[in-house]
């Protein structure tokens, strides 16, 4: 890299072991979650300790010990913490193995169509074939980039379904642990929770680089320096993490909004009792669900943007002067990036562990804000670093882009995120006057309710775009497609702390759902609603993050499209690029009829088995009788799996079919058209549902003489802020979260099949 002061190798070095201290810290973080520890049962006196069967190993039963504090609960309580946090994990496992055997069927299915797509661009030929960017170079057959799209396909689908499931195993290990360390204090509670998100959050985002850098190195072997083939290979990755991400983020969405609905509409509206009441047949799906939808699928969702975004930048890096002169340390900078984040967010996470004491409810949400604040702040910095060091002069294309050049474009993805979190946070938290308004609006009923927080929804679309148009501005003008690919990087470099921050949130709420089955004092419980609400907040937050990145990202991934399949210009006047614009534009609508109708038919079946239930089972209401737990569970599971194939189907297959029959110009302008409806409906959408919730907490909760005078819970207002609530739960979690992905799965796939539509795209045109 001549005056660059990173040489190649430092940086093959930096790569994984920054990936090695990311795991490290995780296990740690488990570790110290461990302290409350899983012992094998014995004859322990209830007064010292307390246990409860969780399903040990060899058929043993495993026991949930934690001092017993004078006054607190006793050992039957804490053995029924113990119990339910068996059933959830259960169920939460249950499911994704399900899931997982269909998804695996469709992952072989696909992985068969890349190879025999890409393998007859060059008619399977074993050729080495000219370059398409330097027509002096020989590079490798169009069936040896077919085999590796496929291998790097099927890993990254492996390491999204792994990062999904890992993420459900922590959170389940960690909820009844937080509900007891609820009892001790709030601050104890919240250290517990934030710990265990931690643990997702730096598995994940180790994994995931590592997993990457070890394919790039692999497939090197082979490639040699054939960078061209090697990186438009590796995108592969981005679509397998992908693809994955959007069965978990649809399945996992209709499972636990079909059970919150139910459980909310029956038990809340119906029947007058409260939330995760053990009377409430749905209750144990619902808490499943929070598990299998809002962690696990949150992770693949989270784990397919980092990879895509990688591999978008680095395939668009292959096709400029530092691919094409071989400059490693350059084409490295992506991973560079992640790797600074890694490093950033382990000091990020200590200041709400360690460095801060969390004394007060009032605390709670301050310190997951402040989170942000410092990943952001010392990011900046890290990235400065890594720029520095790599002499981001040698990374200039041309001499548009100056020095500091790159570390605008990185930055302005980073602070154009926070931006957004903040702005979703506004029109998200009851602390603000929107979501307030909506609350007011209850007075008047459900019908109110739901004109206010429309309203909101539309209005909340207006920063955040503005937000991504100006880092789209910048980061074009500065380093081209490449600028926004490593803007889109930057907005995820904080990953980690972002997982974490998003873990916290379903491990507080199934901590509280806990509690209250478990029969615990009004303290405790109050402490873990006090968590849960704040959750809340931060996990719109989380979502405003992926789908302002998925915006970048898509973007990135759509110049590489456009440049791989030839196209010099994307005129939307012509009428093969308007027809897919304004066509398609149509799709996230489409998908999201499509998921929101799903949602609702597993509802009403919910809702019909909770009502049978309170009305044939004697004793149920009584609390003298136990419900039929296991049924609501299996309505929840048949019909997420029935139901997500059709809108994933639609997703996947629409690329395909339209690059095939109407050609790449065709395929550009259906790009572009899902990606601007798309991310202002999922900005629209999660708003909306974030809002409607919390309208329905801040008078729940009573915390201010405006809200005390809304309530009490089962007034009037309340019951049309939980209508509200029921309406807004597949928005904000099944198709909200559900579109970020399907504007990035497409452009990547687009990117992927690319040389075959160029070569053979269009049958309609050629025909007539």
């Amino acid at each position: 890299m001549g005056a660059a002061l990173l040489s190649d190798h430092a940086a093959e070095v930096l790569i994984p072991a920054a990936a090695a201290v990311g795991i490290t810290f995780a296990l740690v973080q488990w570790l110290l979650v461990s302290l409350v520890k899983l012992s094998p049962a014995d004859d322990r006196p209830s007064t010292s300790s307390s246990s409860s069967s969780c399903g040990g190993e060899n058929g043993q039963p495993d026991y949930l010990v934690l001092e017993e504090e004078e006054g607190l609960d006793d050992r039957a309580v804490v053995l029924k913490c113990a119990e339910i946090q068996s059933a959830i994990s259960e169920g939460a496992t249950s499911f994704l193995f399900t899931e997982y055997q269909y998804v695996g069927v469709f992952m072989v299915a696909f992985a068969v169509l890349v190879f025999l797509f890409l393998g007859s661009v060059e008619g399977f030929s074993t050729e080495d074939q000219p370059c398409t960017y330097s027509k002096d170079k020989v590079c490798k057959p169009a069936v040896a980039n077919a085999l590796f799209s496929t291998i790097a396909f099927l890993l990254g689908a492996t390491t999204s379904l792994v990062s999904g499931f890992l993420g459900m195993k922590i959170a389940t290990y960690a909820n009844a642990r937080t509900t007891l360390e609820a009892r001790k204090g709030v601050g104890k509670a919240f250290i517990a929770a934030f710990r265990s998100g931690a643990v997702m959050g730096f598995l994940l985002a180790a994994n995931g680089l590592l997993v990457l850098y070890a394919a790039i190195n692999l497939f090197k072997l082979y490639y040699g320096d054939d960078w061209e083939g090697l990186f438009e290979a590796i995108t592969g990755y981005g679509l397998g993490g992908s693809s994955m991400a959007l069965f978990g983020r649809v399945g996992g969405g209709i499972y636990t909004k079909a059970a919150d609905v139910g459980a909310d509409l029956v038990g809340k509206v119906e029947r007058n009792i409260p939330e995760d009441d053990p009377r409430n047949p749905a209750v144990i799906a619902d808490n499943v669900g929070d598990n299998v939808g809002d962690i696990a699928g949150m992770g693949s969702d989270l784990f397919g943007s980092y990879a895509e975004s990688s591999c978008g930048a680095l395939v668009v890096a292959s096709i400029s002067s530092f691919g094409i002169n071989h400059e490693l340390a350059a084409m490295l900078y992506p991973l560079l990036v992640s790797s600074m984040g890694i490093i950033i967010c382990l000091i990020t996470t200590l200041f709400a562990t360690d460095f801060f004491e969390i004394k007060s409810a009032k605390d709670i949400e301050p310190a997951l804000k402040r989170q942000l604040t410092i990943s952001t702040s010392l990011m900046t910095v890290g990235i400065a670093i890594v720029n520095g060091l790599l002499d981001a002069i040698q990374l200039i294309t041309n001499r548009r882009l100056f020095g500091g050049g790159l570390f605008f474009c990185v930055t302005v993805g980073l602070w154009a995120g926070l931006a957004i979190g903040f702005v979703t946070e506004y029109y998200t938290s009851n602390a603000y006057s929107p979501v307030q308004d909506v609350a007011d609006s209850c007075r008047t009923g459900a019908a109110t309710n739901v004109i206010f927080g429309l309203a909101l929804g539309y209005n909340s679309v207006v920063v955040p775009i503005f937000a991504i148009a100006i880092s789209i501005f910048i980061s074009f003008s500065l380093a081209a497609m490449y600028g926004i690919a490593v803007s889109a990087l930057g907005m995820l470099s904080t990953i980690a702390t972002g997982l974490a921050i998003d873990a916290y949130g379903p491990i507080s709420d199934n901590a509280g759902g806990i509690a209250e089955m478990a029969g615990m004092n009004h303290q405790v419980r109050e402490r873990t609603d006090a968590l849960d609400a704040a959750g809340n907040t931060t996990a719109a937050i989380g979502k405003g993050f992926a789908i302002g990145s998925a915006a970048l990202v898509s973007l990135a991934l759509f110049g590489a499209f456009v440049s791989r399949a030839g196209i010099l210009t994307v005129d939307v006047l012509t009428p093969k690029v308007f027809t897919g614009l304004i066509v398609w534009a149509m799709l996230p609508y489409w998908f999201s009829a499509m998921t929101m109708k799903s949602v609702g038919s597993a509802a009403l079946k919910m809702v019909e088995e909770v009502r049978r239930q309170f009305n044939t089972i004697t004793g149920l209401m009584e609390g003298t009788a136990k419900p039929d737990y296991a049924t609501c569970v299996k309505i929840s599971t048949d019909a997420s799996i029935r139901e997500m194939i059709p809108p994933g189907a639609l997703v996947m297959l629409t690329p395909l079919i339209a690059g095939t029959i109407f050609g790449v110009e065709t395929l550009a302008g259906l790009l572009a058209g899902a990606l601007v409806s798309g991310v202002q409906i999922a900005i629209s959408a999660s708003n909306t549902g974030g809002a409607w919730d919390n309208a329905k907490k801040y008078i729940e909760a009573g915390a201010s003489e405006h809200a005390r005078s809304l309530g009490p819970k089962g007034s009037d207002s309340h019951n049309a802020a939980v209508i509200g609530d029921t309406i807004g739960d597949p928005l904000k979690d099944t198709s909200g979260p559900s579109l970020n992905i399907l504007i990035k799965l497409m452009a990547v796939e687009s990117l992927v099949f690319a040389p075959f539509f160029a070569k053979h795209g269009g049958l309609l045109f050629k025909i007539f």
